[in-house]
């Protein structure tokens, strides 16, 4: 197993061989526009720093190479290295919510503008690393890709069934105000896009009965409307 390790410059990094950077100076994402691929595109596009990303196939080959899990071990997008991290020295970061946390962090937008917030914040985030974006995977699965052929019917109406719910919870958030907590945060740069999914990718609009959560219907539209967003989801190309 690899093991993920700190180095003194962005050309020590195992992956800068495999991805060379054209821009050493400038924070490098590995990724794949996903739901959490784009979290990250979409925060450094809000952000306007900035940045060189580097497509990582959804392959063993990319993913599971040695110079991918040098970064991230787990075999997931996003990474980043941001060479000018933490007292002048670079850092590799994976995991999406990590990362938002730690680009809102360096650059103090995006988090709130008191204690409180940043907590409600948080919380939002959490939420949808433990629920949105497992049981929408799962969701997806079942619904859409390999896991559809499985005749047994009670997976997918499990997902179908907590996807609901989720979407409840959301839809019930939303109800007096236009963004998670009040002004527009990485709380719904991390679940938005798991809610684009939802017609974007997994096609079960009927399923899930997107129809009964009008809160959550003009929360995609509002997301899906900001340039920040429709230029996330294009970086990095699926192509290419």
């Amino acid at each position: 197993m690899v093991k993920q390790q700190d180095y003194a410059t962005l050309s020590d990094y195992p992956i800068a061989k495999r991805w060379p950077a054209q821009h050493p100076e400038r924070l490098q994402l590995y990724s794949f526009p996903t739901p959490n691929g784009v979290k990250i595109s979409i925060m450094l596009e809000e952000l306007g720093v900035d940045y060189e990303v580097h497509r990582v196939r959804l392959t063993d080959e990319d993913v599971k190479s040695d110079a991918f899990l040098s970064l991230n071990p787990n075999n997931k997008i996003p990474a980043i290295i941001d060479p000018n991290g933490p007292d002048g020295k670079p850092l590799g970061l994976f995991e999406s919510g990590a990362i938002l946390l730690y680009l809102a962090e360096k650059y103090g937008k995006l988090l709130g503008n008191s204690a409180a917030e940043r907590l409600k914040i948080t919380q939002w985030l959490m939420f949808q690393i433990g629920g949105v974006g497992p049981m929408f995977g799962q969701l997806g699965y079942f619904c859409a890709f390999a896991g559809k052929e499985i005749e047994d019917p009670r997976p997918r109406e499990r997902y179908i069934n907590e996807a609901k719910r989720l979407l409840a919870v959301i839809d019930a958030a939303l109800a007096d105000q236009e963004w998670l907590v009040g002004e527009f945060s990485i709380a719904d740069i991390a679940v938005a896009p798991w809610l684009q999914t939802l017609s974007k990718f997994y096609k079960v609009d009927d399923q899930v009965e997107l129809h009964r959560f009008p809160h959550v219907q003009a929360y995609i539209a509002r997301f899906d409307a900001r340039d920040a967003v429709r230029r996330g989801w294009q970086i990095p190309s699926r192509e290419g």
